[in-house]
């Protein structure tokens, strides 16, 4: 047996932990295996790494829970989708899957990937163009296929559709924030009427981001939908440099450009003009070709924009059902996030 496995995560309040442990049983080849859990480390909020001493090595593993829907992205991601693509091993490494009793909760098991992420503060040209080169694989070879279908019906639209719906939706939720149903402060008022009036500017500019989107977005494709280095894992190997991305939960179709300004927005600006050559470079042998940096710039400033305006949907029903004190602290940060918003690239 493995030891200390029966208590795993004992008193952490997280569902779901009779069959998680049960996952790992299997995963360790059954109630034969003999080992010892040796010390799990909370990552985030439902997000562990564990470590087992099996037959003499240490083995790391993730555990992360999270809802149904999610979790059935992320094992499409790496079990259908990626494989289809022929992209399998540059996914997240999924082990094991156990749904809680009640479904409401779903853990997934993951091969530890180590501290191999973009996110270390220096920018190792070889280290990026690893990691670029799989983002224009992954948009390249998903480009109109098939199974775009089911990223649609399991995933996001992150297209035209994700800016207008998020800006619509912000818009209701602000104008249900009206006297004398809602009593606010002088100062609340004042947060609710600037957000307002910014979301109806943007809802104007909807026609004409839509037509540049159409015209210079390109095909619709696989989005990762949180390309944060935090996801991008480089490692070395014997064969060079190996890229993987994980935590899909964004996961969706759209243009390319969604998932482009999430990755730039990272990097600060002067580097951001070489990385869009990488993806010129690696995409351009497959026919894909990006606008220029002032039409890219719009498009980004879409993706950002659409990206606040669902920002500014959570806050307000929080207040309206549990009247949040964080909730205008929210909104007034969302306020600075767009006035310090500037073009993604130098032009």
């Amino acid at each position: 047996m493995i030891e200390g496995l029966d208590r795993l995560l004992e008193g952490s309040g997280q569902p779901g932990l009779v069959e998680l442990r049960a996952s790992l049983h299997e995963l360790f080849s059954g109630p034969e295996a003999t080992g010892r859990l040796i010390d799990p480390q909370r990552l985030k909020a439902r997000v562990y790494r564990l470590r087992f001493e099996v037959g003499g090595r240490v083995r790391t593993l993730v555990a992360k829970c999270l809802a149904p829907s999610r979790a059935k992205r992320n094992e499409l991601v790496a079990q259908r989708w990626l494989p289809a693509i022929g992209l399998g091993q540059n996914g997240p490494p999924l082990l094991g899957v156990a749904a809680d009793r009640s479904g409401q909760f779903v853990w997934h098991i993951y091969e530890d990937l180590g501290d191999w992420t973009l996110d270390r503060g220096d920018v190792d040209p070889r280290r990026v163009a690893a990691a670029v080169g799989l983002i224009a694989q992954l948009h390249t070879r998903f480009a109109e296929h098939a199974l775009l279908v089911e990223g649609r019906l399991y995933g996001d639209d992150r297209g035209i559709y994700f800016y207008t719906s998020n800006v619509r939706d912000a818009i209701r939720g602000l104008e249900s924030l009206r006297q004398p149903e809602i009593e606010l402060s002088p100062q609340q008022l004042a947060v609710r009427d600037r957000s307002l009036e910014r979301m109806y500017a943007l809802l104007d500019e909807q026609p004409q981001r839509a037509q540049a989107m159409a015209e210079l977005g390109g095909p619709e494709t696989l989005l990762h939908g949180d390309l944060w280095t935090t996801n991008t894992f480089v490692i070395p190997g014997t064969g060079g440099l190996h890229a993987r991305l994980i935590d899909w939960d964004h996961a969706g179709v759209g243009p390319a450009a969604y998932d482009l300004s999430t990755f730039l927005l990272r990097f600060v600006i002067q580097h951001r003009l070489w990385i869009v050559d990488l993806y010129r470079e690696a995409g351009g042998p497959h026919g894909w070709h990006l606008p220029s940096a002032q039409d890219l710039n719009l498009l980004f400033d879409t993706a950002e924009c659409a990206r606040y305006a669902n920002s500014v949907i959570w806050p307000v029903i929080a207040f309206l059902e549990h009247r949040a004190e964080w909730a205008f602290d929210m909104l007034a940060e969302v306020e600075q996030w767009f006035q310090r918003l500037e073009p993604v690239l130098p032009v």
